[in-house]
């Protein structure tokens, strides 16, 4: 059984780690106080100031408080709904802005143009909002890939290392588990993605890292579907 759809995590995959780190973070930890005091009335925002206050076990906390919250959660690189709902938003005002790019690595925009000429579908799956990502590779210094993609899933969907999640998606995407193929650099999201029946490939751009018991690659034009 062929695959037929490919899935691919965001950072360490097809994008450098560093750009999230050291660019998108520290760019969301700066703009996070004046973001949420702009926006408190929106619906969206406000849910997710309440959101985070419940999380956090403090119902009365103030804005500036609830900012503190949500920045010390950046530097944590928590997987919190509501700071990756916020983090998208930021970022979007940022990309508006040409603040920064999105960086996608070369080999990557090359084979999802591959896959698309295949009729293979391609989808993201990041702790980063599904807005997030759309932003990501809608910005990217490649330019607008949107089009390559059929679709994104995010924490909404479930944890990155809940086989559960891998499972919603199988069951989204409405294909046999073994004709999924997902690619990321982390063993715990791929055991996961296997337990669910996917079939998994390793992303591994640093020399240094083994590879383990899963099938690896060190670039997109490595990879080999037949």
């Amino acid at each position: 059984m062929g695959i037929r759809a490919i899935i691919v995590d965001t950072a360490g995959t097809t994008t450098d780690h560093a750009f999230i780190h050291d660019v998108l973070f520290p760019y969301s930890i700066e703009a996070m106080p004046e973001f949420l005091q702009q926006h408190q009335q929106d619906v969206l925002v406000d849910n997710c100031i309440c959101d985070t206050r419940e999380m956090a076990l403090e119902e009365d906390a103030s804005l500036p408080r609830v900012a503190e919250i949500l920045q010390q959660w950046v530097r944590e690189d928590r997987k919190a709904t509501p700071l990756k709902t916020l983090q998208g938003l930021i970022w979007k005002e940022g990309y508006s802005k040409s603040a920064f790019k999105g960086h996608i690595f070369p080999d990557f925009i090359d084979a999802a143009a591959r896959f698309k000429a295949r009729g293979i579908r391609l989808y993201s799956f990041s702790s980063a909002s599904v807005e997030a990502q759309k932003l990501l590779f809608g910005h990217s210094d490649g330019g607008d890939l949107t089009e390559l993609f059929n679709g994104h899933f995010d924490t909404r969907t479930g944890g990155k290392l809940d086989k559960q999640a891998y499972s919603n998606i199988i069951n989204t995407i409405s294909m046999a588990p073994k004709q999924v193929l997902f690619v990321s650099d982390l063993a715990d999201e791929l055991k996961a993605a296997q337990a669910a029946g996917m079939q998994t490939c390793q992303m591994l751009r640093d020399p240094a890292v083994s590879s383990g018991s899963f099938r690896h690659i060190r670039s997109f034009n490595d990879l080999q579907l037949d």
